[in-house]
């Protein structure tokens, strides 16, 4: 369902280290940003009862049952360059995104668009 890549699970492996209660690494999707729909990523110390598990790579990753279908073959990768590092999101999912590249909006989800 989710794709981490090798370079994303370093990192988040790394950042998990660092903040002392991250169990889970939490995945979603949420309402807003330019093109409807705005990706979550962060860490989680409890599974919700209507959470998906999901193991990637040794890492944990929680997904809620809204963002699931939304995030079906999503990549996570990270990647750096002079400027620094970031996470790269690539949904298949996604009709259209935003310049800032924050959000997006899938076919099922039309949303109302607000200003980057």
């Amino acid at each position: 369902m989710l794709e981490i890549t090798e370079a994303a699970a370093t990192q988040v492996k790394q950042m998990m280290e660092d903040e002392a209660d991250a169990k889970f690494l939490r995945v979603g999707v949420q309402g807003g940003g330019c093109s409807g729909l705005s990706y979550g990523m962060g860490f989680d110390t409890e599974k919700a009862e209507d959470d998906t598990l999901l193991e990637v790579d040794g890492i944990e990753v929680l997904v809620d049952k809204e963002s699931e279908p939304m995030l079906k073959g999503t990549k996570i990768d990270y990647k750096e360059n002079m400027m620094g590092g970031g996470f790269t999101i690539d949904n298949p999912n996604a009709v259209a995104s935003c310049g800032c590249g924050s959000s997006f909006r899938t076919a099922d989800n039309e949303g109302t668009p607000e200003e980057c």
